[in-house]
């Protein structure tokens, strides 16, 4: 049986970092994990070659269904998926779909990156990707195309998806069957939001849950809550090929080590870059230190810290974060995307399979806006 781990075996896995500002792992606590030592089978290969010269976001294919979901309008200010699409009205009768790129979306170009050689910054990470947002370039990149265990990095994608079905203030019923999927197959202080069924919330409050707290129970509370939890995913994955995230490919909203389930230091850079040009709501809330959120009459009240200590002071802030994602697994090990601002830039970072992620993210932002681009 599947399980999310525990904050004891997260403290432990982040105790090796080297880094002289390191602190225990407790904000890390509870990524999901595949119990009784399963090991996600590597199902899917893949021959894709990155031409180092040239990191693509392709162009989806708008397909007949693009026009229903393709301008969606997220309570008014979280704009579309597309990466430069402005939003528009969604019609009421049309069949929910996937966001794509608008045609012409720009490519993220390796030709910085091949002009100048990367200087040995100690990465820890096993792989990762550096994107200058707004000039589309590659920065920095090791092992991107390699095949992996995504973690809870694949929230980011259960969140754009559920914005390009529901506005933020749409409310959402906690049923029986998510709460039993995401909550009662984990231990104690594994990381949930703490729904009950029968609850209501807004997918805004959900999405607070979703990316503060890593909540397996608000992912799968909006997977299936807003269209069917099977229909949710296969929208999932239409998203990915949208988005050129060619080598992906999402089995649940929560991220669970099991056979199909992969990303890429590329593809999760893509989705990290779309959520920040096309999800700006999505992004604040991400980048959200703390919130209480109120008892209300469909909900109890609800306090939450962010488990993405570049947001919070102490050791690890850092100036100009504006959010994103943490992720852990027994196959994905500790991970995360962020994002930040400076100066008018936008980049952002994935580091995959790192005993000192918040090092490795902190290193990569500082060496980015130090470039001349």
């Amino acid at each position: 049986m599947e399980r999310l781990c525990s904050v004891d075996h997260l403290r432990n896995a982040l105790q090796s970092t080297t880094d002289a500002r390191a602190e225990p792992a407790s904000g890390l606590s509870g990524r999901p994990r595949e119990g009784s030592g399963r090991r996600r089978a590597r199902a899917v290969s893949t021959g894709l070659a990155l031409v180092l010269s040239l990191l693509v976001v392709a162009c989806g294919n708008p397909a007949p269904r693009a026009s229903a979901v393709a301008a969606k309008r997220v309570s008014g200010n979280a704009g579309s998926g597309s990466l430069t699409q402005p939003p528009g009205p969604h019609p009421v009768d049309a069949a929910p779909g996937v966001t794509g790129p608008a045609p012409g979306t720009p490519l993220f170009s390796g030709a910085w990156l091949s002009a100048h050689p990367e200087p040995d910054l100690g990465i820890k990470g096993q792989a990762g990707v550096l994107l200058d947002v707004d000039r589309h370039q590659v920065l920095w990149q090791r092992d991107p195309t390699t095949p992996r265990a995504p973690a809870s990095l694949t929230k980011i994608l259960t969140a754009m998806v559920a914005a390009d079905l529901a506005p933020l203030d749409r409310r959402v019923t906690v049923s029986a069957t998510s709460d039993m999927q995401a909550v009662q197959k984990v231990e104690p202080a594994s990381t949930v939001m703490g729904l009950t069924a029968g609850e209501v919330l807004s997918v805004q409050e959900l999405m607070y849950g979703l990316f503060m707290r890593s909540g397996n129970d608000a992912a799968e509370t909006l997977a299936g809550g807003i269209v069917d939890r099977s229909r949710f995913m296969q929208l999932m994955n239409e998203k990915t090929a949208a988005l050129g995230m060619s080598a992906s490919h999402f089995t649940s909203p929560v991220g669970l080590d099991e056979p199909g389930m992969h990303s890429t230091g590329r593809d999760l850079s893509v989705a990290g870059a779309a959520l920040v040009s096309g999800y700006p709501a999505l992004l604040a809330i991400s980048g959200t230190p703390h919130i209480s959120l109120p008892q209300t009459a469909g909900h109890k009240a609800y306090t939450m810290d962010n488990y993405n200590k570049l947001l919070l002071p102490g050791p690890w802030a850092y100036a100009g974060a504006t959010g994103m994602k943490t992720a852990f697994t027994d196959d994905a090990g500790p991970c995360m995307v962020a994002s930040a601002s400076r100066g008018g830039r936008r980049l952002v970072v994935v580091v995959l399979h790192s005993d000192n992620f918040f090092g490795d993210a902190t290193k990569l932002l500082n060496y980015g806006f130090g470039l001349q681009v």
